[in-house]
Formats: structure tokens, C-alpha cells, sequence
């Protein structure tokens, strides 16, 4: 058994990129989960007494268990310990799974005694208190302890003791989400005097001979953690097991020497599987610097010319490269960077150049200005040679949001009431998303309150939608409802004259370069945001119009590109997990 542990850590924990079946390699992300579940194999394995072999000259779990019962006795005699109320036997029904020779199943309780921390806000008030330093759920990890923030508590002084937790004590969390129940670690008495709080409960052997590290790497490993999360109280998203639960924990116990010698082999592998893991992230960390590097060849090449030839180059390589999702999420924002630099795609002399779309803009808008469609604009400032972030193809022009867009506006500045039910769609920033507009939790507002909201900011069908408030700012999206709807003021309306096109633009304000700019500097205390002073100064560069459809075209085939590459990732991760996960079936079984 053993043997298939190691022939099982080249497979799962390999530092190398494997191939799979379509040809595509295996993501990092991948290999470290492989980790993961060599680590479960490895505590299953040892649980099961199948990790180390059994020695008949052992002398039997019985024999300890006889001592600790003992021990158990005179601590309850002498009142180091208080009596519980009883458990029900064991049955065999309670026990996961048959045990080899020479070992027992008992209950926690059997052989610890368990005990819960301090009740944070009791009244206190008339008794003599000290402060002390306590462990919270926080400071308890799967297997180590976290002791980098400490906090303190007032506790009486005649409770020191009770809740002082000792050299070599077992510390169970009592609940949060689901990793969280029954993680256990080991005080090895780091300070002083730490005491714990009551989300963590404190396991105290009973015996000197028993083996807290055989306690903490069953209580870790997969049996105990299927028997807490089918214990624990749920709700939505969380689980907590009570003091009761805990107690009635089965627990596997070995010859105290083969437990010696399981313990040690553990710590053993696990060595090894920590080795592999940090070979792992030195690997990713080393893929991602060099997908960056090779992308910047192409946002590096000064026409679209010589971004075809460094394409190409990088193109022969995509199975090695473009491996996971944050690498296809790179070279999403490299295509995008590309377009709006006019490198993406050749120009066509033939084209009408950008400055006469200018004009056109600036005639449109006058005629908008005289037919009272929209409100004078003050002009711009002029775009010097030194706020230029980069030169341009010919043809292209550097322009003002303010001057090349019909109108820049938000919604509302004040909430009006709203509710699930009324006569127009209310909009806020968490519905806009990059795929349109969500409505599975949108708000409605009355006539009278759209039409005041309207009057100013008109959302139509193909103007673009932009997040300017929060944490989301810069997400943008083009409008594809028909139907009139009011929106509040972390959303911005931007409208397009007839020689901008919607989806241009769009890619315009998701470019890196765009995004970037927009972020930097966000004012507000509360809630940071981009003004609409901002947007109406931020520049984009605009190209001739036939080409602005051909950029667009463009993106769109290599976004399609880059969603078959994830999908081909996630279909391989899929089998390769089931695989990985088939194969611990196998070897425990």
C-alpha cells in the first residue's frame, strides 16, 4: 500500500506539466489540488491502518485502553474532571469502518477530556478580573496554529485555571463554514499562558502515554472531518458541532508503537507533499511571468504587422502557455490593450481618416444643441504631445470622452423609494455586469419618480452602461432593453454619436489602459468613485469607422478563441479531478 502512495505522487503532485487527452497541458491549479488529495490519501491510508504494516508483537490497543480507563477513574475520583453525562455504547453501526487487528474504536470522550472556552460579554461586574491572551477560531488551523494576532479578554481571576490551555491540548473548532468544523491543532505551550475561547473547544488526553499527534492527524483526517460535517448543525452557508457531538466522535486507536510508526511516516510524506507543493507555487508564479513577458512582445510591437509575426511565435506554444484561467484572462486583456492601440488589426489607407469623424461628431452635436436635444457643452482642453500614453496608427486620433460622445450623465443622486413591485425598472450598479444588464434583483420606482429621473438620464437601447461608484467601478456593458428604466448615480450613461460605434467604445473602456486610468485617483471617503468631470476629461483613442468594425470583429473571434481555451481547461480539470479522486477510492479500498 505504501508503494501506491509513492507512485501515486509523480501523477498527482508533479511540479512538471502533464498532457492530457485533448493535448492541452494540465493548469497549476490543478497539480496543487493533486497535492491536496495525496495529503487526504495519505491521513486516509493511516487511519485505515494501512499506511505502515501491523506488527503481531505489538501489545494491542486494549492494553493502553485499559490504562487510560484507569486514569480516567482516578481524575474523576479525585475531581481533576467532571463527570459527563453518559453516552450511549458504541455500536457497530457507529464504527466507519473494520479495523485491523490489534486496534479499537472508541469514543473521544473515552480518552480526552473536552471542555468549552470563554463566553465572550458575561457580566462580570463585583469579581476580581485579569487580562490574559485567548485563541480564537482564527488563530486554530488545519494541523498548525496562526498566532500572528493574539487578542486579550478580561476573565475573573478564580478562572485562570479552568480555561488555561496546557502544553500538548488539542484545540477543535466548534463551527464557521464548512472547512472550518473540527479543525484541529496542537498547543506545544508557544506562550506562558494562552486561554481559548468558547468556539474552540479544548481536548486534554488523559494519559501521558497516549499520542496527541495520532489525535490530530485523525481528527484532520477525511473520516473524522465526513462524521463532523454529518454532525454539525447547518444553515445556509455554515456549520457548528456541539460539545455532545464531539464527545460521541468515533476515534481509531492503534498499538501505541504502530502508532509511533504511523505517526512518523505521516510526518514523513507530508514533508514530502509540502516540497512538491512549494515546487508547485514557484512553478506557477514562474508560468505567470512568462505568459506576462511573451504577451508584452505583442503589446511591444509597433504595428499590426508585427504583432501577426509575434503572434505567430507565441501562437506554437499555447498548449504550454495558456494553461489556466488567469493565463486566458491575460491574454484577453493583451487583445484588448491591442485593439485600442491600433495594433490589432492592418490599416486601410481608403479609409476616412479619424478627424473628419470629428467634424461630423461636432456637426451632429450642434444640430442636437439647436434642436434642444441636448445642452451646450463648455470645450475641452486640447490634448498635448506629452498626455499622449502612446503614438497612434495613422488615421487614428487622441479624443475626449466629453468631446466625441453625445452625452455623459449618471443616474439619481438621491434613493428614491423603490420596491419589487411599480411602473419602470430601477438600475443600479449591482445590475450591471459584463455580460448586460441582471434583473433578477432589480427594483422598481413609480411614474413620478422615473419621469423626474428620465428627464435628465435616458437610458436608450445601445448606449453604454458604466459603473463609476465602488468597488466594481469600470465594469461597462451596451443596453439591450428597450423599454425606458431609471438608474441611480453610481451608473453612468454614455451615448454615442453615429460615427462611434457602441461596441468600440466598449471595448475602449474595458482595455487595461482605460481601467487603469479610471481607478487611479478614485475620490470619496465612504464609497471611492470616478466623477463625471473625469469621464468627460478621460481620452480614448478613436480610429477611422471602417475600422473600428474591423477591430471589433477582431476581438470578438479572439474572445471566442479564449473561452474555448477555458472551456477545454475546465473539461480537463473535470476528468482529471474524477480521475484523481477514483484513484483514493481505489487505494483505501
Amino acid at each position: 500500500m505504501l508503494n501506491a502512495v509513492s507512485e501515486n505522487f509523480d501523477l498527482w503532485g508533479s511540479a512538471h506539466t502533464t498532457k492530457s487527452t485533448s493535448g492541452r497541458g494540465s493548469s497549476s491549479k490543478l497539480d496543487l489540488h493533486g497535492i491536496k488529495k495525496l495529503r487526504e490519501l495519505i491521513l486516509e491510508l493511516a487511519v485505515r491502518g494501512k499506511l505502515v504494516p501491523q506488527n503481531p508483537e505489538d501489545e494491542p490497543a486494549s492494553v493502553l485502553l485499559e490504562k487510560i480507563a484507569a486514569e480516567k477513574t482516578r481524575l474523576l475520583k479525585e475531581k481533576e474532571i467532571n463527570k459527563q453525562k453518559p453516552l450511549l455504547a458504541m455500536r457497530d453501526e457507529d464504527k466507519p469502518y473494520q479495523l485491523p487487528g490489534g486496534w479499537e474504536w472508541v469514543r473521544l470522550e473515552d480518552i480526552a477530556d473536552i471542555q468549552s472556552g470563554i463566553t465572550k460579554g458575561r457580566k462580570l461586574e463585583g469579581r476580581t478580573l485579569t487580562t490574559v491572551p485567548y485563541l480564537r477560531v482564527a488563530n486554530v488551523q488545519r494541523g498548525h496554529l496562526d498566532l500572528r494576532e493574539i487578542k486579550e479578554i478580561d476573565i475573573p481571576e478564580d478562572e485562570k485555571d479552568k480555561y488555561r490551555v496546557k502544553d500538548r491540548d488539542l484545540l477543535i473548532i466548534e463551527g464557521g463554514d464548512w472547512d472550518k468544523v473540527g479543525r484541529t491543532a496542537i498547543w506545544f505551550g508557544e506562550l506562558p499562558y494562552v486561554a481559548h475561547q468558547n468556539h474552540v473547544y479544548k481536548v486534554r488526553i488523559f494519559l501521558e502515554k497516549q499520542s496527541e499527534l495520532w489525535l490530530e492527524r485523525y481528527l484532520n483526517g477525511p473520516i473524522a472531518r465526513k462524521y463532523f460535517a454529518g454532525s454539525s448543525k447547518q444553515t445556509t452557508n455554515l456549520a457548528s458541532i456541539n460539545k455532545t457531538q464531539l464527545r460521541a466522535c468515533p476515534v481509531a486507536i492503534p498499538p501505541a508503537e504502530e502508532e509511533g510508526r504511523i505517526v512518523f511516516k505521516v510526518n514523513e510524506l507530508m514533508a514530502l507533499c509540502d516540497q512538491l507543493e512549494q515546487q508547485q507555487t514557484n512553478s506557477i508564479a514562474a508560468h505567470q511571468t512568462l505568459v506576462e513577458e511573451l504577451l508584452a512582445t505583442l503589446t511591444n510591437s509597433t504595428t499590426a504587422d508585427e504583432v501577426a509575426e509575434n503572434w505567430a511565435r507565441i501562437a506554437g506554444h499555447f498548449d504550454t502557455l495558456f494553461t489556466t484561467d488567469h493565463s486566458v484572462d491575460q491574454l484577453k486583456q493583451t487583445v484588448l490593450q491591442l485593439a485600442v492601440m491600433g495594433r490589432l488589426v492592418p490599416q486601410n489607407p481608403e479609409d476616412e481618416p479619424a478627424s473628419v469623424l470629428l467634424e461630423k461628431i461636432a456637426a451632429e452635436k450642434a444640430q442636437l444643441v439647436k434642436d434642444k436635444k441636448i445642452k451646450k457643452q463648455k470645450p475641452l482642453p486640447v490634448i498635448t504631445d506629452e498626455e499622449k500614453p502612446f503614438n497612434l496608427p495613422q488615421g487614428w486620433v487622441w479624443v475626449r470622452l466629453g468631446t466625441v460622445l453625445k452625452k455623459i450623465t449618471d443616474g439619481t443622486h438621491h434613493s428614491p423609494p423603490n420596491g419589487e413591485s411599480g411602473d419602470y425598472l430601477y438600475i443600479s450598479a449591482k445590475n450591471i455586469k459584463p455580460t448586460g444588464i441582471q434583473l433578477s434583483n432589480a427594483t422598481y420606482v413609480t411614474q413620478v419618480v422615473h419621469d423626474e429621473i428620465y428627464s435628465r438620464c435616458d437610458p436608450e437601447f445601445g448606449d453604454i452602461l458604466y459603473i463609476k461608484d465602488g468597488a466594481t467601478t469600470g465594469i461597462a456593458t451596451i443596453n439591450t432593453l428597450e423599454k425606458p428604466f431609471s438608474m441611480l448615480s453610481s451608473v453612468a450613461l454614455l451615448k454615442c454619436p453615429d460615427e462611434v460605434i457602441n461596441s468600440f467604445l466598449l471595448l475602449s473602456l474595458r482595455s487595461p489602459y482605460f481601467y487603469k486610468e479610471m481607478r487611479a485617483g478614485m475620490t470619496g471617503v465612504a464609497i471611492t468613485r470616478v466623477t463625471l468631470k473625469k469621464l468627460n476629461n478621460a481620452f480614448i483613442a478613436l480610429p477611422p469607422k471602417n475600422e473600428q468594425l474591423r477591430v471589433v470583429s477582431q476581438v470578438n473571434e479572439l474572445m471566442t478563441l479564449c473561452n474555448t481555451l477555458k472551456s477545454q481547461i475546465h473539461q480537463t480539470q473535470t476528468t482529471q479531478l474524477q480521475l484523481a479522486s477514483a484513484m483514493v477510492e481505489q487505494a483505501v479500498a
